[in-house]
């Protein structure tokens, strides 16, 4: 079923899956203000449908994201009389509620099926799981227009592929094919292009077939608990929440199939 209220990006649902398409082919999916907004609409809309269990994000046309569109930043350096009122959320400022959003929702997986340069590198980080095509292409080009990491990335991109290559990927700028990406830990998977989304959609339906209380609570666990400097604190959130997931139907589903020698029934 799709969603059609959306001009810069595709809104589908496949069965528990989310299916969420940056939407401007001619551009290379070129990040914009409005798709930004369009894109947290999504990812909200999404966490509050118990429906969905997983949000899988992809491009159309043969770019994932090929950074924010800079064509209206040129309005930056006009004199304060002719530039135009501020928007409440602006993709060239950062976008920083893209990663917030992505961290508080369903598990989110990033179907790469090209170029991700800027922040189509960075909003990738800030999901889950990444497969790319073996035709994707990576750069986290900031300091190549002058300015810095965004999108959560300081956090994301020494967690995801370690502090050197955060450093490495930061510091130069350098746009680096799709097996570079995976041996410095940005991909999970590279996958041949026209499996990408058969590949990503099979993982997607492995992940939603389990209890979504239980997959989104880890989710949680895991992206605070990363940060977490009180191991104390990590364990007693961990007991927290296994005592939480044992009062929930889920968790007696699981043991009464244990005993009866058959598949588990999580969704009916």
């Amino acid at each position: 079923m799709s969603d059609s209220q959306y001009e810069h990006i595709l809104y589908e649902k496949r069965g528990r899956v989310a299916v969420v398409t940056l939407n401007r082919p001619k551009k290379l999916n070129a990040w914009t203000g409005l798709m930004e907004v369009e894109f947290i609409d999504a990812v909200s809309k999404t966490a509050a449908d118990d429906g969905l269990s997983v949000l899988l994000l992809t491009g159309e046309g043969r770019g994932f994201c090929a950074g924010a569109d800079i064509s209206g930043w040129a309005e930056e350096f006009a004199t304060p009389q002719e530039r135009p009122p501020a928007s409440p959320m602006l993709a060239r400022d950062g976008s920083p509620e893209v990663p917030i959003a992505l961290s508080r929702g369903k598990p989110a997986i990033a179907a790469i099926n090209g170029p991700a340069i800027g922040i189509g590198l960075t909003v990738t980080l800030a999901c889950d799981i990444r497969l790319a095509s073996d035709r994707a292409t990576f750069s986290a080009r900031f300091v190549k227009i002058g300015l810095t990491p965004e999108c959560g990335s300081t956090r994301y991109l020494p967690l995801v592929a370690g502090f050197s290559n955060a450093l490495f990927l930061a510091l130069t700028g350098r746009i680096i094919e799709a097996q570079e990406a995976k041996d410095r830990g940005l991909v999970d998977r590279i996958v041949p292009h026209d499996s990408l989304i058969d590949e990503a959609m099979a993982l997607a339906e492995e992940i939603a077939a389990n209890p979504m209380n239980s997959v989104w609570a880890a989710k949680r666990l895991i992206h605070e608990d990363a940060v977490e400097d009180d191991l104390r604190r990590v364990v007693t959130q961990e007991v927290n929440m296994i005592r939480e997931q044992r009062r929930l139907p889920a968790h007696a589903e699981a043991v009464s199939a244990f005993q009866e020698k058959r598949e588990p029934r999580f969704h009916g």
